[in-house]
């Protein structure tokens, strides 16, 4: 963890920063506050993806956030960069300094929901997804300081 009493700049980055990445964002606004300051982009722009805006405003309102490619925050200097799903791990960019990059992959909501056209089936998959990276949000520190374990 770092050095100084300083907040963690951390990035969630996902293939198009439209589910995933902003909800890790947006949980951990919400819990983490107090020690990350939080972003969220992509290596594509989908846009924010409404299903995951349903599916937080159960407990997060991520509904201001928007869809960013990892370029327009170039200029800032992140201690993690966390990848959130395996295409983003496997096309990471190069971050400069001392920034590591940690990987923990979660299942894709919209991928998963092309299987079935029952809503409340769907709406249960966000949840699931959604409920999973609170529970690493709530225990980031944790994990950061095991070095990604």
């Amino acid at each position: 963890m770092k050095e100084n009493a300083g907040k963690l700049k951390i990035l969630f980055l996902c293939t198009g920063n439209s589910c995933r990445s902003q909800m890790a964002e947006g949980w951990a606004r919400r819990l983490k506050s107090d020690v990350v300051e939080p972003y969220s982009a992509g290596i594509e722009i989908h846009g924010l993806n409404p299903l995951a805006v349903k599916v937080m405003a159960e407990g997060v309102d991520i509904s201001g956030q928007r869809s960013k490619h990892f370029t327009e925050l170039k200029d800032i200097r992140f201690d993690y960069v966390v990848t959130v799903c395996d295409d983003a791990y496997e096309k990471c960019p190069v971050f400069p300094g001392k920034t590591r990059v940690i990987h923990i992959g979660f299942d894709d909501p919209p991928r998963l929901a092309k299987q079935t056209s029952d809503e409340q089936e769907v709406l249960d998959i966000y949840r699931r997804v959604r409920d999973e990276i609170r529970d690493f949000i709530s225990h980031i520190e944790d994990f950061l300081k095991s070095g990604g374990k």
